[in-house]
């Protein structure tokens, strides 16, 4: 996968030593970048539109996949997840009305205004810090789109930074966030790259995109992640003190609700990894093993449980969730 996506790169720097003009490249690039944005704004234009027209929607889930892994450390199968989890979203094995009767096939609950083109922008040169910024103009291109509200689909962790970027600078000020992970993701720069999946949350902070940063569900972290955290004030909680700060969370959670249904601003971030790491730990641990089925039916249930949560907070004020 990270050979595949250098390849484009590395024919962009035999380019420019063939001493092809570096003017040249990088007008083609801009090109790109702007079909890019573009077929982003008109689906998202269209599916506004669509919803206007429809009339009595007061806010639709629109999906948008950035299916980028080239920043994670080790596996980089993030950058496959968007279409896979499309693909179980809508798997014949079940049926797409939830409990409440809402039905995720109606527009009106749900749309999807596709991917960002992170291989191709890639392929053609385009570097991580103009990335960044073409995945934050994205996710502001469908918050232009009312009644639309990003649900986004990673996608290593990294985009966790221009994500909230983008909802903060939309919104015109600092969000509060509470981020579901079994990692802060706050090093000041993992094994030199300072925009590594595990590097996200110490962009957002010292860009000043929060105004408060929740933790919760943490099992793994180190030295520099409790120091890390101190100095930008972030409130982290993790699992082996969950007992006892329980009844804390649930009033903070509670509260942050009741906030968001008058005040905008409230941002969550889920990454499976608090909910798909220990059951791994557990198939692989375990004698037997878990079976997949139970496997694919957990993911799945934690995909409607997302899709149920935006919905909500989409009737609020609640901007945007990221699903890693």
């Amino acid at each position: 996968m990270k050979n595949v996506g250098k390849m484009g790169i590395h024919y962009l720097q035999r380019l420019s030593a063939a001493n092809v003009p570096k003017e040249l490249i990088e007008k083609g690039q801009n090109r790109v970048i702007e079909a890019s944005l573009t077929l982003i704004r008109e689906r998202a234009k269209l599916k506004g539109e669509l919803l206007r027209a429809l009339g009595g929607v007061v806010a639709s889930t629109s999906l948008i996949g950035v299916p980028l892994g080239h920043n994670s450390s080790f596996l980089q199968g993030p950058a496959f997840a968007p279409p896979r989890i499309r693909e179980a979203m809508w798997c014949g094995s079940t049926n797409s009305t939830t409990e409440e009767g809402k039905d995720f096939s109606d527009p009106r609950v749900l749309t999807d205004v596709g991917d960002v083109p992170i291989e191709e922008l890639r392929d053609c040169g385009v570097d991580d810090d103009r990335l960044m910024n073409i995945i934050s103009q994205s996710v502001k291109l469908v918050m232009e789109e009312e009644p639309l509200r990003p649900l986004v689909l990673g996608g290593d962790h990294s985009i966790s930074f221009p994500v909230v970027r983008a909802v903060s600078e939309k919104l015109g000020g600092p969000v509060d966030i509470l981020h579901l992970d079994a990692h802060p993701d706050i090093y000041d720069s993992f094994e030199g790259n300072k925009y590594s999946h595990a590097s996200s949350f110490a962009r957002i902070m010292e860009g000043g995109y929060a105004r408060r940063l929740l933790q919760v569900g943490i099992r793994s972290i180190t030295k520099e992640g409790r120091e890390q955290g101190k100095r930008f004030g972030v409130e982290q909680y993790e699992m082996r003190t969950f007992s006892r700060d329980r009844q804390l969370l649930e009033n903070l959670v509670s509260l942050s609700l009741n906030l968001a249904k008058v005040l905008k601003g409230c941002t969550f971030l889920w990454t499976l990894t608090v909910l798909i790491q220990p059951l791994l730990r557990e198939y692989l641990t375990s004698s037997q093993g878990a079976s997949p089925s139970v496997m694919f039916s957990t993911y799945f249930t934690t995909l409607k449980v997302m899709l149920l949560l935006q919905m909500l907070l989409s009737s609020i004020h609640s901007e945007t969730l990221l699903m890693g």
